[in-house]
């Protein structure tokens, strides 16, 4: 009876550090999500007006990022943010992408003059959180068309 007693006791134990640590990031602003998030927002860049290719496989050579593109998909610019467990609003920032990427999102392709999210003007840049059905468009100057050449 003892042992049943204590086996009872440790389950429900178990069972509340579960619940706790499941719940632990529903009251934060900064988690987005606690069981992981999978979604495809699409990032359109130009340069001087023409589109310029997001390339394939960014995020997978060497090891699989949470933030990356594909082969089938890129040419439309879907992302693909694929992330177990707890996401905070950092993991999801458009920056990452570029980070992952080696660029710097200001200078990748020259000036970046401005951004819109949704067909919206947003000027967060880097610092803007990406949502799952985002289409961002990000228009750059080449440095070219800047000086005047």
């Amino acid at each position: 009876m003892k042992n049943t007693i204590i086996t009872i006791v440790g389950i429900i134990a178990l069972g509340g550090l579960l619940w706790w640590a499941g719940s632990f990031g529903e009251n934060n602003p900064d988690v987005i999500a606690t069981r992981g998030i999978h979604w495809h927002p699409e990032l359109i860049i130009y340069v001087d007006g023409v589109k310029e290719d997001i390339p394939a496989n960014i995020g997978l050579a060497g090891g699989h990022e949470p933030i990356h593109t594909h082969a089938e998909d890129v040419a439309q610019g879907v992302l693909h943010f694929e992330f177990g467990e707890i996401v905070r609003m950092d993991d999801t920032r458009l920056e990452r992408f570029f980070e992952i990427w080696n660029k710097d999102i200001q200078t990748a392709f020259g000036f970046l003059e401005r951004m819109t999210v949704n067909g919206e003007e947003n000027a967060e840049y880097g610092a803007y959180t990406v949502q799952e059905e985002d289409k961002i468009e990000l228009f750059y100057v080449s440095a070219k068309e800047e000086s005047g050449e």
